[in-house]
């Protein structure tokens, strides 16, 4: 059964475990972000430099969380989830091709 399988069972759990870490950084900062707008309007009106405030560069800091979270996920994808998937997938098909060589036992059915 493909569920008891090792490699499908460490595939669930990693990512499990990413998915967690990325949904709480991700979730997290932006909630931040709209609780300071709401409860700290003048925390995010302070200039930084120019006409840049502290609120436009959390604004624009929200699009480099969420590029480095996806950037994070193809990495995280290619280096613990896709070479276990393959060796699940080879398991799968040499275990296909083994119950395909084997002839099956013809059953006749009763009048």
């Amino acid at each position: 059964m493909i569920g008891s399988h090792p490699d499908f069972r460490s595939i669930r759990g990693a990512q499990r475990t990413f998915g967690v870490v990325a949904m709480s950084v991700s979730v997290g900062g932006f909630l931040l972000f709209v609780l300071l707008s709401s409860f700290l309007p003048d925390v995010l009106n302070q200039p930084l430099f120019g006409h840049v405030t502290l609120g436009l560069a959390g604004g624009v800091g929200q699009f480099v969380v969420m590029g480095l979270t996806a950037w994070r996920y193809t990495v995280h994808m290619d280096r613990r989830i896709d070479p276990a998937a393959d060796r699940l997938r080879a398991e799968i098909h040499r275990e296909e091709a083994q119950q395909a060589r084997v002839p099956q036992q013809r059953r006749f059915g009763a009048w």
